[in-house]
């Protein structure tokens, strides 16, 4: 006889590690949580697309130490005149010139930042939202094809050299710096931590961003079998994450992040 979906239960070793993942993502879900990650920078704005602007560009140069990444985070949001929307429809080519030679984080410099914020120009000039680039298609289960769509609606047809910090998971990217400003965009709680700004995405088709320091939690934990952070970790993680919870099954990025961040476990 077929089991009804309200009658299925896990197997213990599943039941005791999603009570575990559980009892984290609630530990490390919280305010306090933002004091020592880059989600403060977007957290200084209240207008929407100041916030996703400010987490899109945050996001985008999140590889390292968080220190570090809050520090340069802080001086884009600095060139900006502390007015991301503002200065991003205002700017013109002529004053961009000023950042051309300027440091921003490691590998992104300020040739990088100039194209970025003339494409995000071009963007607002043709939406309202960022969120329109990312939206999920009828009959996709998460955002591989959306982010795909993003990079080239964003990058558009024009070759240039900072096209490799947005990543491609056509090519196999766990694509973890996207993931993540989608989290802080889409995921909706009462905990104060993401956003929820985008309304027209369901938090379902999240992902947990993949890193170094999820990956290796996950593996130790037995979620993930794959040895790459690539895209297919990312979607063998969610075969499991998504029965956990599949209403929101990036909440357990809190958990894992924290646990590896931490060194709790």
């Amino acid at each position: 006889m077929k089991m009804k979906k309200s009658e299925f239960q896990l197997p213990n070793f599943l039941s005791d590690l999603k009570d575990f993942l559980d009892e984290k993502a609630d530990f490390y879900n919280n305010p306090k949580f933002i004091e020592n990650d880059p989600i403060q920078i977007p957290h200084r704005f209240s207008l929407k697309q100041d916030i996703e602007i400010a987490g899109f560009l945050t996001a985008t140069i999140s590889w390292g130490n968080r220190k570090s990444i809050i520090t340069d985070a802080e001086k884009m949001m600095h060139f900006m005149e502390d007015s991301p929307f503002d200065f991003v429809r205002n700017v013109s080519a002529t004053e961009l010139k000023t950042f051309e030679n300027k440091s921003i984080h490691r590998t992104f410099n300020g040739e990088d930042f100039i194209e970025f914020i003339l494409n995000l120009k071009r963007v607002y000039s043709e939406n309202e939202s960022l969120e329109t680039l990312f939206l999920v298609h009828q009959g996709e289960a998460d955002f591989y094809h959306s982010l795909e769509r993003f990079r080239n609606k964003f990058l558009g047809s024009k070759e240039h050299r900072s096209q490799k910090h947005v990543s491609s998971p056509y090519k196999n990217s766990s694509a973890k710096r996207l993931m993540m400003l989608l989290r802080w965009m889409v995921r909706k709680d009462n905990k104060g931590v993401d956003f929820g700004v985008w309304e027209n995405i369901d938090q379902r088709f999240l992902s947990v961003p993949l890193d170094v320091h999820t990956g290796n939690i996950s593996r130790k934990l037995g979620l993930i079998q794959r040895k790459q952070n690539d895209w297919k970790t990312v979607v063998e993680m969610d075969s499991v994450l998504r029965v956990f919870h599949a209403e929101d099954p990036s909440r357990y990025d809190f958990a894992l992040f924290g646990l590896g961040v931490s060194g709790d476990f």
